[in-house]
């Protein structure tokens, strides 16, 4: 069942003239919670802060993010949290408060049944035809647009089809619906430049610091859609389901790698490591 606090109280309404319900004006975090403890929640705060601070939106304390987050969970063991912050009401039009009162959300979800194959066996991904646009300003926070994803994830609805993967409008490989995208090449462990478009995700970034301790040189740079035909291997990552290996692209079929299941395994590791319990 979901649970929802807005400004510390329990609550499910928020101002329709809010600029969130108007233009997506605002940010979020998806958080994991397993165990009762809430993975990378340091990591995930200091994203907020970064797009906050991209879109000039005054950001709470960091502790009132936890006041709530520590009154959600009581009895909950494993659940999906979502950290929201909106720049507040305002009126018609573009132009922003010039103060603006913002809106701090905290909601937990029940968390999502995915079968046991897709993470030992991989999972089916098929290109999509939505673009991603092109815009350095807000490459890399979770702004609230999400109209981009919300069509390429409207475009498919065969059940064995795990994900979407998204170029941008200049042809490049960018990520996935709700996931970064890896490919292992020889030793090289590969990933898109998300400089101009996409979401800088948490799990991306472990997955980045953890390649050179498996002997993988990283390389994060562009890429088309015909030279993902040429890899060893890919896998997707967010921070819900970890890491997913890709056992087929569209109509290209990849054997499991050793590789890909090391990194799964110390990615594990790492989440663990970073679970907190005591907010």
């Amino acid at each position: 069942m979901l649970a929802c606090r807005i400004n510390g109280i329990d609550s499910r309404q928020l101002e329709i003239t809010d600029r969130a319900c108007q233009y997506g004006d605002g940010l979020f975090e998806t958080l994991a919670v397993r165990n009762g403890k809430v993975e990378f929640l340091e990591a995930h705060l200091q994203r907020l802060a970064q797009g906050a601070q991209r879109l000039g939106i005054p950001l709470p304390d960091s502790a009132r993010w936890r006041v709530d987050i520590r009154a959600l969970l009581v009895g909950r063991q494993q659940a999906v949290l979502k950290l929201m912050l909106t720049r507040g009401p305002g009126g018609r039009g573009y132009r922003a408060p010039a103060e603006p009162a913002a809106n701090r959300i905290v909601m937990l979800h029940p968390w999502p049944v995915h079968p046991i194959e897709y993470a030992e066996q991989g999972v089916r991904l098929r290109f999509c035809r939505t673009r991603l646009a092109v815009q350095p300003q807000l490459a890399g926070i979770k702004h609230l647009n999400r109209l981009e994803q919300i069509l390429a994830r409207r475009e498919w609805e065969d059940e064995t089809i795990q994900e979407g993967l998204m170029l941008d409008t200049r042809d490049r490989v960018i990520e996935g619906t709700m996931s970064n995208l890896f490919w292992l090449k020889g030793d090289t462990l590969h990933t898109p430049d998300l400089s101009a478009c996409g979401v800088q995700g948490i799990m991306r970034q472990q997955i980045i610091d953890l390649a050179p301790t498996l002997g993988l040189d990283m390389q994060i740079g562009d890429t088309t859609r015909q030279a993902l035909d040429e890899t060893d291997g890919l896998f997707l990552t967010n921070s819900v389901i970890g890491l997913w290996p890709v056992r087929q692209l569209e109509d290209r079929v990849f054997d499991p790698s050793p590789r890909i299941k090391q990194l799964q395994d110390k990615l594990d590791a790492v989440r663990w490591q970073h679970a907190e319990s005591d907010f």
